[in-house]
């Protein structure tokens, strides 16, 4: 199974059938007010690196980070599709992630997820993020947990 992770942009054919699919999926698990997703158009906005994994051909997961100077990188608009599950992609995008953190000397990955993500939260605990309190400018919202790590 050929893998491969490529820079993007969120408005890309692939990567915005990707974001779709995350967005479609939220809908039903989260009121509006706690989707706290970037659009497409912020993603763009905000010069978002953005990464699409394909296996054979086919888009399958995707991710992108938002550096804050070198203070630390936040995980944004990571998913992997349904059919491609339970076969590591999350890693890859998380190291890739990771990665390109460190390689723009940030050395610290923070990220928001919900509490009905078991399987992000499994990932992002298994991996070693620890939970932290709101940060940025998200706020306490019950259906929300935040997380950070040391990437050094």
């Amino acid at each position: 199974m050929p893998t491969t992770i490529t820079h993007e942009a969120p408005d890309a054919p692939d990567a915005q059938i990707l974001i779709d699919e995350l967005d479609e999926a939220l809908e039903d698990l989260y009121p509006r007010e706690s989707r706290h997703g970037y659009s497409v158009d912020k993603l763009l906005a905000e010069g978002i690196p953005f990464f699409v994994l394909r296996v054979d051909g086919i888009p399958a997961a995707c991710g992108g980070i938002k550096l804050f100077g070198t203070d630390y990188g936040e995980v944004k608009r990571m998913y992997v599709r349904p059919a491609f599950r339970r076969q590591g992609l999350s890693r890859l995008v998380l190291e890739h992630l990771a990665a390109f953190a460190r390689q723009n000397g940030v050395h610290r990955l923070r990220l928001e997820t919900g509490i009905h993500q078991k399987a992000a939260i499994a990932l992002y605990e298994g991996w070693g993020f620890r939970p932290i309190p709101p940060f940025g400018d998200y706020r306490e919202d019950p259906l929300s947990l935040f997380y950070e790590i040391d990437i050094d």
